[in-house]
Protein backbone atom coordinates (compact mmCIF):
# COMPACT_ATOMS: atom_id res chain seq x y z
CA UNK A 1 0.00 0.00 0.00
CA UNK A 2 1.07 3.55 -1.04
CA UNK A 3 0.06 5.28 1.90
CA UNK A 4 1.82 2.88 4.58
CA UNK A 5 5.35 3.65 2.86
CA UNK A 6 4.53 7.87 2.55
CA UNK A 7 4.09 7.44 6.16
CA UNK A 8 6.96 5.39 6.92
CA UNK A 9 9.06 8.25 5.08
CA UNK A 10 7.68 11.19 6.53
CA UNK A 11 8.13 9.61 9.72
CA UNK A 12 11.78 8.45 8.94
CA UNK A 13 12.30 12.25 7.84
CA UNK A 14 10.85 13.37 11.18
CA UNK A 15 13.15 11.26 12.95
CA UNK A 16 15.99 13.36 11.61
CA UNK A 17 15.05 16.54 13.77
CA UNK A 18 15.53 14.49 17.45
CA UNK A 19 18.19 12.83 16.35
CA UNK A 20 20.25 15.86 14.80
CA UNK A 21 19.25 17.85 17.20
CA UNK A 22 19.44 15.83 20.24
CA UNK A 23 22.93 14.58 19.15
CA UNK A 24 24.31 17.67 18.27
CA UNK A 25 22.99 18.86 21.41
CA UNK A 26 24.75 16.17 23.40
CA UNK A 27 28.11 16.51 22.24
CA UNK A 28 27.89 20.28 22.13
CA UNK A 29 26.47 20.79 25.13
CA UNK A 30 24.19 23.85 26.62
CA UNK A 31 26.81 26.53 25.50
CA UNK A 32 26.17 25.88 21.48
CA UNK A 33 22.45 27.65 22.18
CA UNK A 34 23.75 29.95 24.72
CA UNK A 35 24.55 33.44 23.77
CA UNK A 36 27.23 33.47 26.86
CA UNK A 37 29.00 31.09 29.53
CA UNK A 38 26.21 28.11 30.72
CA UNK A 39 26.63 27.05 34.46
CA UNK A 40 27.79 23.16 34.82
CA UNK A 41 24.23 22.70 36.36
CA UNK A 42 22.56 24.31 33.42
CA UNK A 43 24.50 21.85 30.71
CA UNK A 44 24.36 19.09 32.82
CA UNK A 45 20.58 19.07 32.56
CA UNK A 46 20.69 20.03 29.19
CA UNK A 47 22.86 17.35 27.80
CA UNK A 48 20.56 15.15 29.88
CA UNK A 49 17.51 16.07 28.14
CA UNK A 50 19.18 16.04 24.86
CA UNK A 51 19.79 12.30 25.73
CA UNK A 52 16.15 11.73 25.90
CA UNK A 53 14.95 13.50 22.98
CA UNK A 54 17.91 11.84 21.43
CA UNK A 55 16.53 8.27 22.64
CA UNK A 56 13.12 8.96 21.69
CA UNK A 57 14.30 10.08 18.05
CA UNK A 58 15.58 6.55 18.18
CA UNK A 59 12.58 4.82 19.42
CA UNK A 60 10.23 6.28 16.76
CA UNK A 61 12.48 4.94 14.02
CA UNK A 62 11.25 1.33 15.68
CA UNK A 63 8.01 1.93 14.61
CA UNK A 64 8.93 2.74 11.20
CA UNK A 65 8.90 -0.92 9.85
CA UNK A 66 5.33 -2.26 10.56
CA UNK A 67 4.04 1.09 11.29
CA UNK A 68 0.25 -0.37 10.97
CA UNK A 69 1.35 -2.03 14.08
CA UNK A 70 3.32 0.05 16.23
CA UNK A 71 0.17 1.81 17.47
CA UNK A 72 0.29 1.65 21.12
CA UNK A 73 4.25 2.08 20.95
CA UNK A 74 3.69 5.62 18.13
CA UNK A 75 0.86 6.93 20.61
CA UNK A 76 2.89 6.52 23.81
CA UNK A 77 5.99 8.38 21.96
CA UNK A 78 3.79 11.01 20.90
CA UNK A 79 1.96 11.39 23.78
CA UNK A 80 5.57 12.56 24.93
CA UNK A 81 6.50 14.78 22.27
CA UNK A 82 3.11 16.44 22.53
CA UNK A 83 3.84 16.72 26.42
CA UNK A 84 7.18 18.64 25.41
CA UNK A 85 5.47 20.77 23.19
CA UNK A 86 2.79 22.06 26.05
CA UNK A 87 6.05 22.46 28.23
CA UNK A 88 7.09 24.87 25.98
CA UNK A 89 4.40 26.07 24.76
CA UNK A 90 3.95 27.36 28.45
CA UNK A 91 7.51 28.54 28.39
CA UNK A 92 6.61 31.20 25.58
CA UNK A 93 3.30 31.95 27.56
CA UNK A 94 5.56 32.77 30.94
CA UNK A 95 8.82 34.07 29.45
CA UNK A 96 8.23 35.39 26.12
CA UNK A 97 8.62 33.47 22.43
CA UNK A 98 11.82 31.50 21.55
CA UNK A 99 13.98 31.49 18.32
CA UNK A 100 12.77 30.27 15.43
CA UNK A 101 14.53 26.62 15.49
CA UNK A 102 12.11 26.46 18.76
CA UNK A 103 9.17 27.88 17.47
CA UNK A 104 9.76 24.79 14.61
CA UNK A 105 9.86 22.62 17.31
CA UNK A 106 6.90 23.56 19.06
CA UNK A 107 4.93 23.53 15.12
CA UNK A 108 6.25 19.78 15.15
CA UNK A 109 5.78 18.94 18.97
CA UNK A 110 1.73 20.41 18.84
CA UNK A 111 1.19 20.31 15.01
CA UNK A 112 2.78 17.85 13.39
CA UNK A 113 2.97 14.37 15.61
CA UNK A 114 -0.47 14.48 16.55
CA UNK A 115 -1.36 15.31 12.76
CA UNK A 116 1.04 11.50 12.50
CA UNK A 117 -0.34 10.09 15.33
CA UNK A 118 -3.57 10.31 13.51
CA UNK A 119 -2.47 9.15 10.41
CA UNK A 120 -0.96 6.09 11.78
CA UNK A 121 -4.33 4.99 13.59
CA UNK A 122 -6.49 5.87 11.05
CA UNK A 123 -3.87 3.56 8.08
CA UNK A 124 -3.65 0.75 10.86
CA UNK A 125 -7.60 0.82 11.01
CA UNK A 126 -8.01 0.26 7.39
CA UNK A 127 -4.93 -2.13 7.35
CA UNK A 128 -6.70 -4.50 9.60
CA UNK A 129 -10.22 -4.52 7.62
CA UNK A 130 -8.03 -5.72 4.62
Amino acid sequence: MIEKRVLQVVVAIACLVPLVTGGESILRGAAWMAHGPVSRDLDSHFRYVSGIFFALGVAFTTCVPAIERKGARFRLLGAMVVTGGLARLLSLVEVGPPGQGHLFGLAMELGVVPLLMVWQSSLARRMMRM
